[in-house]
């Protein structure tokens, strides 16, 4: 099974994804937590370098490519050959940030993005989850947890975020059967029960519980 975490920053996607992966070990499946972009550690330096708040900007293409390139090599060594091996994957965003991002607040479209991660495409995750929180509240998480950690996409401005946000909705309505949108400013147990809850019961579904 396939599992993704997406959202704006500071949505509390991370964690989630951790704690998931905590609460299926118990029960005894076999996890791979991973990430993107860095989760296939050969290529972490496009995640250092892409979200370095003290690089150079960079064309939105070569942007979108670095990312997809990224995809394209942990989808091969880590995805799937665990997937092969019938083990979960849970994922710390996939190919929906790229829609998301570069597709639509970048204004790259979505047809391009498509055309880039046309591999990816093949192998979308059996269920993800869209973490929603207001722009505003995530920034002032951000200034409250990570004040001097923040990356390249955590300081754009609120208006990006916005646009963030709204791709995301835009997205969750129209793949309203893979992706569960869940309202991310509730609290982390009742956020970590509601999600286990629903990959527990589609686990059930497909005999793997």
């Amino acid at each position: 099974m396939f599992i993704s975490f997406e959202g704006g920053e500071a949505s509390g996607k991370t964690t989630l994804a951790r704690i998931l992966a905590q609460k299926l070990s118990g029960n005894k499946h076999q996890i791979v937590l991973t990430k993107e972009p860095g989760g296939y550690h050969p290529f972490l330096f496009i995640r250092e370098k892409i979200l370095n708040p003290e690089m150079p900007p960079i064309d939105l293409k070569t942007e979108a490519l670095l990312y997809a390139a990224d995809r394209n090599e942990h989808l091969k060594n880590i995805i799937l050959p665990a997937l092969k091996e019938n083990k979960i994957v849970i994922c710390d965003r996939y190919l929906d940030s790229s829609f998301v991002y570069q597709g639509y607040a970048r204004k790259l479209g979505q047809k391009y993005i498509e055309y880039i991660n046309d591999f990816a495409l093949k192998h979308l995750p059996n269920i993800t989850f869209y973490l929603d929180l207001d722009p505003v509240i995530a920034k002032k998480r951000l200034e409250l947890f990570r004040p001097d950690k923040q990356n390249r996409l955590d300081l754009e401005t609120i208006e990006f975020h916005q646009k963030i946000r709204e791709g995301y909705l835009k997205l969750a309505q129209k793949e309203n059967k893979r992706i569960i949108k869940i309202q991310a400013d509730n609290s982390l147990p009742q956020l970590s029960s509601l999600i286990y809850q629903k990959v527990k019961h589609l686990l059930c579904q497909t005999n793997h519980f």
